[in-house]
This record gives structure tokens, C-alpha cells and sequence, in this order.
């Protein structure tokens, strides 16, 4: 693994990143704002969601999706955005990740609480978006379900547990269902957002650390940071480049106050991207 490098600073709390375009795309969660960023450096605000949180991915060859409150949101070729599914009657709390496989279908999950107010920990769930546009529950029962990501068969869902510690695989079926629930990875701290690359392993913020696992738990990478690493992804001209989104945390109560701390950071990766996102 190479050296660290600082590709952006002055971010908020970035998260949600992916590779779309030639471009490192992410969710500020502090400045609103979904920003595209180069390999030279240079960025762009592409639109503000006024909504904490929200995350980004796009439909095969189609409009980038934001989870935004209780809805899924789309960008229309003219950059307004609407309304793509209302998800009010499967949840009265805000939704948080998203993930689009190859076939179209988004995976979308929810806390099932109100963190931002300290209300108590209730598991969360996860919903289905088909391409036709209808919305279902596909799951339950998950300890803060937080980043996620699709295996490049498009067979199976990974997804981050923060407080259970643990990397948690489903099946996918047919019409999108999720069965066949298992562990993928005990951690030794909480995972927040993740990718998958050529080789089958997950990387995964946790902490001030980035870390490669094999399924079953074997780290087989750790990378340090001095901040909290909220989220990766596998991106660049030939997808192996790690960028990783790094900021300060002091807790919850803390976010959007003080210093802009935030980074996008990167380093050579020892496989590159695959799967979704």
C-alpha cells in the first residue's frame, strides 16, 4: 500500500462516495451538497439536499438517486430534483445508504431511530426500490444498518452492522429479496461505509482506520488515520485507487459545528473495484 495522499480538504462529514464518470462523487452531510471531484483536483457542487443524511448511486445508465428524508429523490437531465418513490409507509424516520445493482434494483436502509435526538436503539430494516418504482421491506432486525454493497455477480448483499460489530451477508433472489441472512465478518470496532473489490475482500471505514477484511474476518489490510474514516470506495481510471472520506467526530451532537475537518483521502489499492458500488 502506498502513502497517503490528500486529494480535497474543507469538507464537512463526507460520505456515501462512489466512482461515476471519472469522477470521485459524495454526499456533504454539513454543506448540503452533493459535490463531483477530479483526480486534478478540482471540484464541483452538482446539488443541494437539505436532508440529514443522504446518499448517492446511480441507476444502470440512468439518473443519480439521493435518499433524502422519507423519500428517494432522482435528478432529473436538467438537474431539478423529484420525487422518484414517496417510502413514508414503510418508515417514519429519515432514510440513510443506498446501493443500485446491475439489474436496477436500489437497496435503501434506515436506523428505525432518531440518533440526531438520542432516542433509543432500535434495530433497523432494509427496503427495496425495483426499477418499476415499487417499494417493499426486505429486511429487518439490523443493529444500524450503515454502508452497503454488491457483489459483482449481483448474488449477494453485504452490508455494515455498526452495533453489532459485524459484516452481514444476504442472498439475493429473483425479484430482489434478501434471504439466507449470515455473517460475513466480526469486526473489532464498528464498520461504517464499504466497497468491494476484484478479489472478494471488503474495505470498511471503522474508525480511524481503513481496513481490507476477507470473508470471515481476516484483515488482511489496516490503514491509520489521525480522523474517523466514514467511507470508502474503489475508484480512478482503472479502479484501484482507495479513496477514503475522513473527518474529526466528536459524536453526534458535534456534527456541522466547528471546524470543516473533513478529507478525501487516498492511496494505491492491492486489487481494484468490482461489484456495486
Amino acid at each position: 500500500m502506498s502513502e497517503l495522499r490528500t486529494l480535497m480538504t474543507g469538507i464537512g462529514l463526507g460520505e456515501s462516495p462512489r466512482w461515476h464518470e471519472g469522477r470521485l462523487w459524495f454526499s456533504d452531510w454539513v454543506a448540503e451538497e452533493v459535490i463531483a471531484l477530479d483526480l486534478e483536483e478540482n471540484s464541483e457542487v452538482i446539488t443541494e439536499v437539505h436532508s440529514l443524511p443522504f446518499s448517492i448511486d446511480w441507476l444502470p445508465n440512468g439518473p443519480m438517486l439521493i435518499t433524502s428524508g422519507q423519500e428517494l429523490i432522482r435528478m432529473e437531465p436538467d438537474g431539478s430534483l423529484v420525487t422518484h418513490v414517496d417510502l413514508s409507509s414503510l418508515s417514519e424516520h429519515d432514510w440513510n445508504e443506498i446501493v443500485v445493482d446491475g439489474r436496477g434494483n436500489a437497496y435503501l436502509n434506515n436506523i428505525e431511530f432518531d440518533l440526531m435526538a438520542g432516542e433509543e436503539f432500535r434495530p433497523g430494516i432494509v427496503a427495496l426500490v425495483t426499477p418499476e418504482g415499487s417499494a417493499r421491506q426486505v429486511a429487518d432486525g439490523v443493529a444500524f444498518p450503515n454502508g452497503m454493497a454488491v457483489t459483482p455477480d449481483g448474488s449477494t448483499l453485504i452490508i455494515a452492522e455498526s452495533y453489532a460489530t459485524k459484516l452481514t451477508a444476504f442472498d439475493i433472489e429473483a425479484e430482489g429479496d434478501l434471504t439466507n441472512r449470515r455473517v460475513w465478518a466480526e469486526l473489532d470496532g464498528p464498520p461504517d461505509g464499504i466497497c468491494i473489490d476484484a478479489e472478494g475482500a471488503v474495505w470498511a471505514g471503522a474508525g480511524n482506520r481503513c481496513l481490507r477484511i476477507r470473508e470471515g474476518g481476516e484483515v488482511l489490510q489496516a490503514i491509520e488515520l489521525d480522523r474517523f474514516c466514514f467511507a470508502c470506495i474503489l475508484g480512478g481510471p482503472d479502479r484501484s485507487t482507495l479513496f477514503m472520506m475522513a473527518a474529526e467526530f466528536g459524536g453526534t451532537e458535534k456534527i456541522g459545528k466547528g471546524p470543516r475537518t473533513g478529507k478525501v483521502l487516498t492511496a494505491d489499492a492491492p486489487a481494484p473495484g468490482a461489484g456495486w458500488p
